[in-house]
């Protein structure tokens, strides 16, 4: 079993992955996305992809390693990529990953929690904070 430090970084890369789906949802394609509203929810999602790549350096590695079919490489070169390199940002490639691989990688998230070793109040406690509205699926 892992340690429950990764517990506080795969819940907010999950609360993450939710709040990008309620952003995004409703577009069917990336100029839509990126267009709308003053590209708030594009902002919005960016932010969170860079969320999502910095909790996942945060993660320990031999955890990681049991989920090999996650690309953990390109999720942190997104963040990178995101943080650097602003008016490179490609609103093809964030709309893809929005559709192609976060649901994957919530599953990955999710499946990732029963290697964790933690006090069944300590999950409790983060699911009524209000850092994880999202995440109330995984109350026992």
């Amino acid at each position: 079993m892992f340690s429950d430090n990764n517990l506080v970084f795969i819940l907010t890369m999950l609360e993450a992955i939710e709040k990008i789906d309620i952003y995004s949802r409703g577009f069917d394609n990336a100029d839509d996305f990126y267009y709308a509203n003053e590209q708030l929810q594009f902002n919005a999602v960016t932010n969170l992809l860079l969320v999502i790549g910095e909790e996942a350096t945060k993660i320990e590695v031999n955890l990681k390693s049991k989920f090999e079919t996650i690309a953990w490489d390109k999720i942190t070169g997104l963040r990178n990529r995101l943080a650097h390199d602003y008016r490179g940002t490609d609103r093809e490639i964030v709309f893809s990953v929005i559709q192609n691989h976060l649901p994957g990688l919530k599953i990955a998230l999710i499946d990732m929690i029963s290697s964790v070793s933690f006090p069944s109040e300590m999950l409790a406690e983060a699911l009524n904070s209000e850092f994880y509205t999202h995440l109330q699926y995984l109350r026992p």
